[in-house]
Parts: C-alpha cells; sequence; structure tokens
C-alpha cells in the first residue's frame, strides 16, 4: 500500500464493509442482532463476493455508496441479510471506514519519520564537532557545529511527534452514534454498542459519538501540516546550504541523473525539492480543515465532504512528506572542507564575542564592545588586525596579550555548547524513533475482525 492506493475507491469500499462487519458482530456481542447473523455479515463483508460491475452500477444511480454496499452486502449475506447495517446511519459508516484508512496512512507516515529521525541522530553524533558558520539574517553569525544544526531538526521533530500522541486518541475517535448521534435506534444498548465496536476497531470511544464534533480530525490534520512546517524547514536549510556559492551540502545521486537538458554541467537537486514542494501542499491543509469543523446543527453534509477530502489528502501527503524526508537525509553528502573553507571568508570576526565578553570581564561589556566594534569597523575598512587595533589602546594591552587576543578570535574554540547539544539530541533521535515505530507497531495496526 501507497499514500497514492491507500485511498482508492476498492480499498475505501472495503474499509466501509469493515465497520459493517464490526458493527455486526459488536451488535451480536451486546444481545441486538442474532450471532449467526453477525457472523456470516462479517464473513461476506468482502469486496470480493461481490458482483462489482453491479455494484458501481448501483452506486451511480443511488449517488449513496453505503446504500449500495448495505444493499449488496445484504443480498450475499442471505437470511443474515435482513440485520445487516441494524440502527447505522451513512455518515457513521463513511467516517469510521475512512478513519481506518487515515490510521494506515498515519502508520506509514511514523515508520518513516522514524527512519528520517534515526538518520538525523546518525548526523549529529557524526558531526557534533564539524565546525562550520552559523548564519542569521542570511549573514555568518556565530561559528557552531553541523551537528548542533541537525539537533534543532531532531527536537522540532520530536516535539512534532509529542503533537502526534497528543491527537491520536482524539482523532482517532469512534463518532457512531446512528442518525443524529443520540443512539435512538439501539434499544438502551447504545453505549455498549458504542463501546464494543471501539474496543473491535482499535479507536476511542466518546461520550458524544455525534456527527459534528470534527474538532480531532481537524487537530489531526493541523499537526500534519505543523509537520509540513518542520519537514519544509528543513528542506529549505539543506536547498540553502546545496548552492555552489555555499556548497555545503549536496546530493549523492550518482553520475547518471541529469540536472539540465540545456547546461552539462548543471545537476540539480532532486530530493529536497519534492520535500519542500509536497511540504507547502501539506501546510495549505490546514485552513479547510478548521473551515470543515464549523457544522450547523447535528449534521452538515457540506462540512463532512470538506473534511473528508482534507483529511484524505493531508494523510497521503503526510506519508509522503515522512517519505521524502528520509530519503532526503539519506541521500545528502557533508562537505565539512566547504564548511571549513567558508568559515575562513569572516575568521578574523566571527568569533569577536568571545574576545569582547573576555575584554567585558575586565572593563565592562558596554565599553568592550564599543572598542571591539570599532577594532571590526577599522579591519572592515583598512584591513588591519583586529589585535593589532586594540593593542594601540595602553589599557588594553596591560590586561592581553597578543596571544590572548588572538585566542579569543579563533573560531573552533568558541563553539559554546554546540557538541554538547548536538550528541544530547542524537540520544533524543534514538529515544524518539525508537518509540515511533513501537507506537506504530501496537495500537495503530489493528483491525476489524
Amino acid at each position: 500500500m501507497t499514500p497514492q492506493t491507500l485511498f482508492s475507491r476498492n480499498s475505501l469500499w472495503q474499509a466501509w464493509l469493515d465497520v459493517e462487519a464490526a458493527m455486526a458482530l459488536s451488535q451480536a456481542e451486546v444481545g441486538l442482532i442474532p450471532k449467526w447473523a453477525a457472523d456470516e455479515i462479517a464473513r461476506k463483508a468482502r469486496l470480493e463476493h461481490f458482483d462489482m460491475a453491479m455494484l458501481e452500477k448501483s452506486v451511480a444511480e443511488t449517488m449513496a455508496p453505503i446504500v449500495s454496499l448495505v444493499r449488496a452486502l445484504s443480498q450475499v449475506s442471505g437470511d443474515a441479510g435482513r440485520y445487516v447495517h441494524w440502527g447505522g446511519t451513512t455518515q457513521n459508516i463513511m467516517t469510521t471506514g475512512r478513519l481506518l484508512l487515515v490510521r494506515q496512512s498515519h502508520t506509514g507516515m511514523l515508520d518513516n519519520l522514524s527512519d528520517a529521525i534515526e538518520r538525523l541522530g546518525t548526523l549529529a553524533e557524526e558531526h557534533a564537532e564539524t565546525v562550520m558558520a552559523g548564519r542569521t539574517n542570511r549573514r555568518q553569525a556565530l561559528p557552531i557545529t553541523f551537528g548542533f544544526k541537525v539537533a534543532g531538526w531532531i527536537e522540532e521533530l520530536a516535539r512534532q511527534n509529542d503533537r502526534f500522541i497528543a491527537a491520536e486518541s482524539r482523532a482517532f475517535a469512534l463518532h457512531f452514534g446512528g442518525a443524529i448521534g443520540a443512539m435512538h435506534s439501539f434499544a438502551g444498548k447504545g453505549a455498549q454498542l458504542n463501546a464494543a465496536i471501539a474496543q473491535r476497531l482499535g479507536l476511542a470511544p466518546v461520550l458524544v459519538p455525534d456527527r459534528v464534533s470534527l474538532d480531532g480530525q481537524a487537530e489531526y490534520v493541523t499537526s500534519l501540516a505543523l509537520f509540513a512546517m518542520a519537514a519544509g524547514r528543513i528542506g529549505s536549510e539543506l536547498y540553502r546550504l546545496m548552492a555552489d556559492e555555499t556548497g555545503e551540502i549536496s546530493e549523492n545521486l550518482g553520475h547518471a541523473v541529469i540536472g539540465s537538458s540545456t547546461m552539462p554541467h548543471k545537476v540539480n537537486p532532486k530530493h529536497v525539492v519534492g520535500l519542500i514542494s509536497s511540504s507547502a501542499q501539506l501546510r495549505s491543509k490546514a485552513a479547510p480543515a478548521l473551515e470543515a469543523g464549523m457544522p450547523s446543527h447535528e449534521g452538515d453534509a457540506v462540512c463532512n465532504q470538506l473534511m473528508s477530502s482534507t483529511l484524505e489528502s493531508a494523510s497521503a501527503l503526510g506519508w509522503e512528506v515522512a517519505s521524502r524526508l528520509s530519503t532526503t537525509i539519506a541521500s545528502i553528502e557533508i562537505h565539512a572542507e566547504r564548511m571549513s573553507r567558508n568559515l575562513q571568508i569572516n575568521r578574523s570576526v566571527i568569533a569577536t564575542e568571545n574576545l569582547m565578553m573576555s575584554l567585558a570581564e575586565k572593563i565592562g561589556r558596554t565599553v568592550a564592545h564599543d572598542l571591539v566594534h570599532e577594532a571590526v569597523m577599522d579591519f572592515n575598512s583598512h584591513g588591519t588586525s583586529i589585535s593589532d587595533t586594540l593593542l594601540r589602546n595602553s589599557r588594553i594591552s596591560q590586561m592581553m596579550t597578543r596571544d590572548d587576543l588572538e585566542a579569543s578570535l579563533d573560531p573552533s574554540s568558541y563553539l559554546g555548547d554546540s557538541i554538547v547539544i548536538a550528541r544530547k539530541a542524537a540520544e533524543l533521535a534514538a529515544k524518539t524513533s525508537t518509540a515511533m515505530r513501537s507506537r506504530a507497531a501496537s495500537g495503530l495496526h489493528q483491525t476489524a475482525r
């Protein structure tokens, strides 16, 4: 199954049949229909038992696929057919079946995302000490390590995992309450039935199984959009670092890959471009999800249709973005020598904060800042070294030697906690990816049977 095929027509129809089977088995469990009938309904609730041409014709005529499916299931179930769809309503089946597919998509996304986080953890560990220029406002700011940069991505994705955990119980909830949500047709056993179906399908039960509480689904889509923000940020940063003028990152694409039909020298990034594009598409799903979460009264087909289409497309995109993120991270090459070379552009001044703080202990921070700033301006205008300019000041020359000044200006000795943070983030990545795989393998693979 892929993101592109998961929500195919037949896949969706089978998911609806799975819900019909779960409903019948649960109704037998609480004494609403005979067990023999429920068993037969569940046995026949497979598309292979249906005449697909006749089913398609019926759906085209009724414009109500659940009605057509129920009729077809009733026919193939023999005597048990009279108990099919006992008290259920179309929206119960459609929403629940679609959620089962969304959950499958969610599992696929978690698998790919855990791979991406694990790979980022490896990068953080391997490059914890790889020195590069940290940049703010697109200009060199202070020296950091590449592992520190990756650490920020890891922690953001770990926070995103926390959001998914929080959203799962509300998104994958069973809103199965009959025609209007108040369990009218279940002979006073509605709560028992809801709990039984929820248990069978591995969904969370709710107090009010209505058709208009769509906030859980909207929350899930916005969580996906926030994930797309994180993935897009990672992709965009890698894309910038791949520019010829920077050249600190590249994609390992192999010799056969063509970058341009007219420029033989050009090999454009491939994976990261798809990642950025898919992430942008996924982020755009947040607005319609929030709009869909405002239905009227106790049921509103407009909002249901908008939420259904948004949820499907967002789920598929979430899986795709996670897959692209994992592939992109696996393909990149780190050019430490280019990072070092780029650092040389501002080698003389990039660690002046360190020099300023050393002087601040002796003459105060404001005075130290102004003296170092003036020395930097002199360096920029005339090429005079920072040390020479400062040593002309008798007050400075009495406090610090040239060696002291030069040591303070060495970028490799002014990395803050970059190395420590990178290694802690590598540990966080391992812990997070393991937990994600475990969660995906346990509660998210349950089926209707």
